[in-house]
């Protein structure tokens, strides 16, 4: 399989198909440890900051990341804190999307070296 993070997100209208089953279990392998499946319909990662504004900060790099992939994950935003939840809305569920969005993030947080975010507990 090529590596997720060097896929591309492509156009949702409801067309592409769900993830799930041993598709999703092999795709998740790929992903840092710390996603989480939920209710097998949603990646989630929560991060965690030493302050409001290193949050803020990795919440933007996201987005950022986001409008070039044209995908776009629900973002929690608080003190200390950046939860991040992705699914494809279109079809209420996981596709592969959603997947290369992950690895996208995970290669983002790979590359802040120093300025990692810690794990949340």
């Amino acid at each position: 399989m090529v590596e997720l993070a060097k896929k591309r997100c492509v156009a949702c209208e409801g067309g592409l198909p769900k993830v799930s089953g041993r598709e999703l279990a092999a795709l998740r392998r790929e992903l840092d440890r710390s996603w989480e499946v939920a209710g097998g319909k949603k990646l989630r990662r929560a991060f965690a900051f030493d302050d409001f504004a290193g949050a803020l900060r990795f919440a933007n790099e996201i987005g950022a990341l986001a409008e070039q992939e044209w995908h776009h994950p629900d973002l929690e935003l608080g003190w200390g804190r950046v939860v991040v939840s992705i699914h494809t809305h279109a079809v209420g569920g996981l596709t592969m999307n959603d997947f290369v969005l992950a690895a996208k993030i995970d290669r983002l947080v790979a590359r802040r070296g120093g300025r990692k975010p810690r794990r949340r507990a």
